[in-house]
């Protein structure tokens, strides 16, 4: 089984200025080598050090960014212009800013979404994608996570994470959050950031260890994943229904491998599969005994076989 490549530091680091934001923007690997975008997830949990190590550093120049309000990217946690489009945009400029040409996106969960999007938007500069736990952004995913769906698997976290709403409102629980992540008064906003990022945390793995999840006490961090993601998704995340399928046409001659654990709760397989089904050329990898982290061993070497498939394939076409 395939694991993470070594541990590297970036070659070079920048902020690029965009309206109001911010963008921390790194570059490792070889600078000559098949540039590729490293695309979050959440969206609000910003890159870590360990998101540089799905590619051979030899083989790839590896692009990673912290978008909009998170992150290194400032200011912090900021919903003014923060909407899908403003990351399309962040996503082409930084492609014109390192004087890249043509491109691999890698994304997963809220990144697989923004890797559709950009590429729907900007197919002639996208050579492959590699998309894992598919997130498409329709009402009824929205619903399955906040309202009725992975609550049945978990009632004992969805207790918890019911607990800050009152009784009155959980028939509407991204709403109820919304409130609560917006108040005036900080230490309502850091529970419901802090109780909103738990929930996830936990169902993301099959086996969820209490002791790891670091991002639970890190209050900036909590904050902004929390906010973020509460702000796209009471927005439909900027997104007109089921806009990823209806526009795969756009991107139909592209390749890309998708990677779906099997027993991902927070983005169903059913996901990966309708966008399979709608989109011929694409190659759908199904891991048993997986959920949705990128982490977990079949997810890891699913993903590092698919960019090294494309290292060899795209070789030499940049």
């Amino acid at each position: 089984m395939r694991q993470l490549y070594p541990d590297i530091k970036p070659n070079q680091t920048w902020q690029l200025q965009r309206g109001i934001h911010s963008l921390y923007i790194e570059e490792c690997g070889n600078p000559a080598g098949i540039p590729v975008v490293f695309l979050h997830g959440g969206p609000g949990t910003g890159c870590s050090p360990a998101h540089r190590r799905f590619f051979n550093p030899e083989e790839y120049r590896i692009i990673l960014f912290d978008q909009r309000g998170c992150g290194r990217s400032t200011p912090h946690c900021c919903l003014e212009e923060n909407t899908t489009k403003h990351l399309i945009d962040d996503i082409e400029a930084i492609r014109l800013y390192l004087n890249i040409n043509k491109l691999v996106l890698f994304g997963g969960s809220w990144g697989s979404t923004l890797a559709l999007a950009y590429a729907q938007s900007y197919p002639d500069v996208v050579m492959a994608l590699i998309l894992r736990g598919i997130f498409l952004c329709r009402e009824d995913e929205i619903q399955w996570f906040y309202q009725s769906g992975t609550s049945k698997l978990y009632p004992d976290y969805w207790e918890n994470f019911i607990s800050p709403v009152d009784e009155s409102e959980r028939s509407d629980i991204v709403g109820a959050y919304h409130k609560l992540l917006t108040s005036d008064n900080e230490l309502t906003r850091m529970a419901a950031a802090k109780a909103w990022v738990r929930w996830e945390n936990r169902c993301s793995e099959l086996t969820y260890h209490e002791a790891s999840s670091h991002n639970d006490t890190r209050n900036s961090a909590a904050l902004a994943m929390a906010s973020i993601e509460n702000h796209y998704f009471v927005n439909n995340s900027f997104l007109s229904p089921n806009e990823l399928i209806d526009n795969i046409k756009n991107i139909s001659d592209i390749p890309s491998i998708i990677v779906h654990g099997r027993y991902d709760t927070i983005c169903p397989l059913q996901n990966a599969w309708e966008l399979h089904q709608s989109w011929h050329e694409s190659q759908l990898n199904i891991i048993p005994a997986t959920g949705h982290s990128a982490f977990e061993p079949g997810n890891i070497d699913a993903l590092i076989k698919a960019t090294d498939h494309f290292s060899l394939l795209l070789k030499g076409k940049t």
